[in-house]
């Protein structure tokens, strides 16, 4: 059994030992780090904390002993119930919290469980911040208030309602665009809570005709909940006998989106922030933002409306950081996350679905032939399994040598930037692995450049 801890949370699998796993008294440790770091960030407040789940099944047993947990610190607690995450995100600003915890493992398997941490502002911890709480749970020094000043439950509702209404409302959706389309979209929600907040936008932005895949939130996923082509046949098919315009995937968390064309092909998960960054940046040209693992399409579509591209470290938290700095007007990664600041700053399927139906709308033409305006680039995906007594950074420092000749950045382990494309190596923090993304203008050459380094580097070991 697994246990993970990060700076974005806790993440494992359900069950195991009292130090192995996710267990209730892990869940509880952490949830009481995270209070006590709620706590010293707002002192002389009656802090509050948003707490929503993806519909996996030991969502309701994490979600309690949370709920009980934050209750025992002192904290109000505003509880979603199921939601996705970046519903749980922007209710933290509307309710004026102090914080949030996210209840799920995003696209991890069914036996896993995770508590996503969220600021004040409905955002991402830091990287110090997020140290912060791990060192708070590792002193494991907590004082608990008495029973005049527990927490209570201050609210018990659904907020997708109000998610959807505030996606409405941007000047960006055009739903009569979409209601004059008249798009038959096909979906899979991989039964968890895209299955209750998908239909619901796509009724209100004026679809009427809907194939529903995997809609109840049972927690029991049909398929492997990560979105990619293999594991999307079933709604390739459903568009095709359905004759649908497109179809539209997520994980079970719904921060992700990957798009089906109308021929049961794939847009291409890459694409996916490509498409609604070449709409936004058709309206408000600007800046745009996405990690070193991303496409290079997103820097050349951001060049042809005269804006900036720029690159972050990989995760949500760094992409953010980076667009507020450079005031990005949309940025994201290269899985299928889309984040677009006029709503909120945080990877969000719902408003990447109403951004990408009103440019397809806008453009009267079908999916392929849309992707088909945007440029070709592949990347190949691998990594390099280490044993334990070799230092994944010695590799690195050695593979920066070996480059030093090209285009190097350092920001995020090593990225060197090539005539043919480029090559990002990562140490993962959890395994003794180098994950090499690679990417060129054809799948062939974009696998040859991984292959290079794959090569190299064992031939050092």
């Amino acid at each position: 059994m697994a246990l993970i801890k990060s700076i974005s949370g806790i993440r494992g699998t359900i069950g195991g030992s009292i130090n192995d796993g996710l267990n209730p008294l892990n869940i509880s440790l952490y949830t009481s780090a995270f209070a006590k770091w709620v706590k010293n960030r707002h002192p002389n407040t009656r802090c509050r904390v948003v707490v929503g789940r993806d519909a996996r099944i030991s969502g309701e047993m994490v979600n309690q002993v949370v709920v009980g947990t934050l209750l025992g610190c002192g904290i109000d607690v505003v509880e979603l119930g199921l939601a996705t995450t970046p519903t749980v995100e922007m209710a933290v600003s509307a309710e004026k919290a102090q914080g949030g915890i996210i209840i799920t493992a995003s696209h991890n398997p069914r036996h896993w469980n995770a508590l996503k941490l969220l600021n004040e502002l409905g955002e991402f911890l830091s990287d110090s911040d997020g140290k912060e709480v791990l060192n708070l749970a590792e002193g494991n020094a907590f004082t608990f208030p008495q029973v005049d000043y527990l927490g209570s439950i201050v609210g018990n509702y659904d907020f997708a309602d109000t998610h959807i209404a505030q996606i409405l409302k941007l000047k960006l959706v055009d739903t009569n665009a979409i209601a004059n389309a008249n798009f038959k979209v096909a979906i899979d929600c991989i039964n968890s809570v895209g299955g209750i907040a998908i239909p619901r936008l796509l009724k209100a932005l004026g679809i009427n005709y809907v194939v529903e895949l995997y809609t109840d939130p049972t927690g029991e996923f049909p398929h492997n909940p990560e979105p990619l082509p293999e594991h999307l046949t079933a709604l390739s098919s459903a568009v095709i006998t359905h004759q649908c315009h497109v179809g539209f995937a997520v994980d079970p968390d719904v921060d992700r989106l990957a798009i089906v064309c109308e021929d049961g092909s794939m847009f291409g998960e890459e694409y996916t922030l490509v498409a609604v960054a070449d709409y936004v940046l058709s309206r408000t040209p600007g800046n745009t933002v996405s990690n070193l693992s991303s496409t290079s399409a997103l820097r050349d579509v951001t060049r042809q409306y005269g804006g900036a591209y720029f690159p972050s470290a990989v995760g949500e938290v760094n992409v953010v950081a980076k667009m507020k700095e450079c005031n990005a007007v949309i940025g994201g990664e290269g899985n299928g996350g889309v984040i677009y600041p006029e709503l909120h700053y945080g990877r969000d399927a719902l408003v990447g679905i109403a951004l990408f139906l009103t440019h397809l709308a806008g453009r009267n033409m079908a999916c392929t032939a849309l992707r088909k305006t945007y440029p070709d680039y592949y990347i190949s995906k691998n990594r390099i399994e280490l044993s334990p007594s070799i230092d994944p950074d010695e590799i690195l420092e050695k593979l920066k040598k070996y480059y030093a000749n090209r285009e190097i950045n350092t920001l995020d382990g090593l990225r060197i930037d090539l005539d043919i494309g480029w090559i990002h190596m990562r140490k993962s923090n959890t395994e003794p692995i180098i994950r090499i993304y690679a990417e060129s203008k054809s799948a062939e050459e974009a696998r040859a450049l991984s292959q290079e380094v794959i090569e190299l580097v064992n031939s050092w070991l």
